[in-house]
Formats: C-alpha cells, sequence, structure tokens
C-alpha cells in the first residue's frame, strides 16, 4: 500500500481552521491561544493535523532544541508536532480546555468549562486537566500575566483578574 493511500484512510481531513480563536502575545510569558468569542463547555474549537516523528530526531538534537518546546509525545517512541494552534497553548494546573488524540495524525481541542471572549485558553500538558505532575517549568498561569497592548494604554479583557493582553499581529 502506498503512502499516500494509508494516510487518506486514517486521517480526518478536511480540517479546517477555526474562527473562535486567535494567537497574541503575553508580556513575560511569550504567546498564547486566546477566544475570540464565547465558546461553550464541551464545544471542540480546534482540529488540528500533527507532524509525528521520531522522538531521538528532536530530543536528541542540538539543532532542534526550540522545537522541543512544542511537541507532544505521541508514544512509541515518536513526538508530534501540531499545526495550527496547537503547539500555542500555554499550560495551566487550572485548564479551561483539553486536548485528546483523534486517529493516527490528529489532535482536538475542547472546552472544559464555558470560556469568555478574549480570554486566554490553557491546557494541562500532563495530558488530563487534574495531573498535578511537575512540567519542568516554572508556570504562569493566565490569571498572573499582565501584558500591554503596543498601540495604547493598558486595555483589562473581560474578566478583571485576566491577562492584558496584545495581539502578535499588531
Amino acid at each position: 500500500m502506498v503512502r499516500g493511500a494509508l494516510f487518506k484512510e486514517n486521517c480526518q481531513m478536511p480540517i479546517r481552521p477555526s474562527d473562535c480563536i486567535e494567537v497574541k502575545q503575553i508580556a513575560g510569558k511569550g504567546r498564547g491561544v486566546f477566544a475570540t468569542e464565547f465558546i461553550p463547555a464541551g464545544t471542540v474549537f480546534e482540529r488540528v493535523p500533527v507532524i509525528v516523528m521520531p522522538a531521538e530526531d528532536i530530543l536528541d538534537s542540538t539543532d532542534n532544541c526550540v522545537l522541543a518546546n512544542y511537541v507532544f509525545d505521541w508514544g512509541r517512541g515518536t513526538m508530534a508536532l501540531a499545526l495550527g494552534f496547537g503547539s500555542l497553548y500555554n499550560h495551566s494546573y487550572h485548564p479551561n480546555a483539553r486536548y485528546d488524540d483523534k486517529g493516527r495524525q490528529t489532535k482536538i481541542f475542547t472546552a472544559l468549562r464555558d470560556i469568555e471572549a478574549g480570554e486566554e485558553i490553557t491546557v494541562n500538558y500532563n495530558g488530563h486537566e487534574d495531573d498535578q505532575s511537575p512540567v519542568g517549568f516554572d508556570v504562569l498561569e493566565a490569571a498572573n500575566t499582565k501584558s500591554t497592548r503596543p498601540d495604547g494604554p493598558e486595555v483589562a479583557s473581560p474578566s478583571e483578574d485576566r491577562d492584558l493582553v496584545s495581539s502578535v499581529a499588531d
């Protein structure tokens, strides 16, 4: 069987970009994914294809040290780079979303609770929203992060204790 045929049999295509999320810059934290509109609990708001590769190609290479910060453990000695915004969600021990593997080369992101427009969407990198295992870095929770818009004064997002953010595109 040709590789292309195998891919077609196991892939959930077509996958389209989501209109309800965007990437923004967060001062002191980097990039994050945010809701552009209200997302009800239980909603699958993003489906992304992944590129699966041998873990040693990522973890044992000094050339790919940055890429190692954006991959998921995919099992059986492999790692996956999620396309779309899939590798840009920040970690939280109190996430408002989760990710699941769907088929052999797709990851889906689902709201665990209602997510307000302007709210950062976070996932638990440990794979389950209740897993409190260390992740190997200091965790900056969404409510503790501040930023400013480059085009003007600080502007609060919907919740008073939420991040002040600026768009990556600005």
